[in-house]
């Protein structure tokens, strides 16, 4: 037995250095370095552009989100419901497009991206190396909508919005965690800083052409819905249909559209239907503290049924010291920077139907979609004058920071 000792000893020590080496080997493979980007969304060609997240924003690569498409229609045009669906929101909320892409998120990996795809009415997530689906999650109902994802980059909520239903699904397996109950037509979706809460803001009926302030209740049952983000139950109801007339203001809308929290979540910022501005609204007292309304555009008429889906201003986001706001005047065909302090907007920045705004990775720029001129354009928070516009694909929408991998280009088939 002596004489074997040593090759004994050998064998084992080979089989731990190749055991030590499998979990270090996997490190390295985790830990593959990542590149920051804007991911846009070209809602109405089925394709989000990447694009460098701050400097010159170069587009980086782009990617088919509706690879599955002709087995998508061919199931929809066998299906007499599902087609009425898929024609009704072409000819409303997609101005006589299909919508193909609404919203999207990255995994913290930075091997695939989710997105949410309206006339499909599902959320997908596909890998960034081939294009291909990683899994795909029917929604409840006819449409997927707008999307959150959890502060940890491990969820992802989507409202479904002909369902009144949030899901909540793991962004790595596609799998559901949750789901809860909304107002009518869930839209925007919002985590809190920790990742405790989860907040929906419910839209109602934007696609009728009863848009007069006295019929503003045939809109539906438009209110926030805060859920405890581990339980998915409801913690809290807002209907600010209630804090809007407290303030003498009762022929404006309470539909929320987009959003956005200070930095301390202390207050909340808003827009709703119809307005050419937005609220403060301050979480201790529950109550809507200060209105800000914007210039009209001369060119812009007053009649509410032209406005797209109801939505006069669309689009909102914060510098992350909290001391400016930028804004999306949508109908009004431009973009502004507005002083938290003292409301003051700046420049008013020409935009072609700007749909949405976020902010560079580096903080120091708001980065609108314009979704009628097929470009984002970047605006100067220090400054609030516009810095430059690149091109991306058919009708922007979205535009979400995420991560790629540092040599990514785009997929390879």
């Amino acid at each position: 037995m002596p004489a074997f000792r040593p090759r004994l000893l050998c064998c084992v020590a080979a089989a731990l250095a190749l055991t030590a080496g499998a979990p270090a080997t996997a490190a390295r493979a985790e830990a593959d370095p990542l590149r920051e980007v804007l991911f846009v969304g070209n809602n109405w060609d089925g394709t989000a552009d990447v694009i460098a997240s701050s400097g010159d924003f170069a587009r980086i690569g782009r990617i088919d989100v509706v690879p599955d498409k002709q087995q998508r229609l061919a199931e929809i045009n066998a299906d007499p419901v599902k087609w009425v669906y898929f024609m009704a929101i072409r000819n409303s909320v997609g101005e006589g497009h299909d919508q193909f892409a609404d919203d999207m998120y990255s995994t913290p990996d930075g091997r695939s991206v989710v997105v949410s795809r309206p006339s499909f009415a599902d959320v997908v997530s596909i890998e960034l190396a081939t294009g291909k689906l990683n899994w795909r999650f029917p929604v409840a109902g006819y449409r997927a909508d707008h999307m959150a994802v959890s502060p940890d980059g491990t969820r992802v909520a989507v409202s479904a919005s002909t369902a009144n239903t949030v899901h909540v699904l793991d962004i790595t397996s596609g799998r559901e965690l949750g789901s809860f109950a909304t107002g009518d037509k869930p839209h925007e979706n919002i985590f809190t800083r920790d990742g405790k809460y989860l907040w929906n803001m419910a839209i109602g009926d934007v696609n009728t052409a009863l848009d007069a302030p006295w019929l503003d209740w045939t809109k539906g049952d438009r209110h926030i819905t805060v859920v405890d983000a581990t339980t998915y139950q409801p913690v809290k109801v807002i209907d600010m249909r209630q804090r809007l007339d407290a303030i003498g203001l009762k022929d404006y809308s309470d539909a929320v559209r987009p959003a956005v929290f200070s930095p301390d979540e202390s207050k909340l910022y808003f827009q709703v239907s119809f307005f050419n501005g937005f609220f403060e609204y301050d979480l201790a007292t529950d109550r809507i503290t200060r209105t800000k309304t914007l210039p009209k555009n001369p060119a812009t008429g007053d009649d509410r049924t032209t406005f797209v889906n109801d939505s006069r201003h669309h689009g909102l986001s914060m510098r992350p010291d909290g001391s400016k706001l930028c804004v999306a005047g949508t109908m009004d065909d431009y973009a502004t920077v507005v002083d938290r302090a003292t409301l003051q907007e700046g420049p008013l920045v020409p935009a072609s139907k700007p749909y949405w705004a976020t902010v560079s990775g580096d903080g120091r720029d708001c980065v609108i979609s314009e979704s009628g001129a097929d470009q984002v354009t970047a605006i100067d928070f220090a400054t609030g004058r516009k810095r430059l516009s690149v091109p991306v694909g058919d009708h922007p929408q979205r535009v979400r920071l995420g991560h790629v991998s540092a040599d990514w280009s785009g997929p390879s088939s």
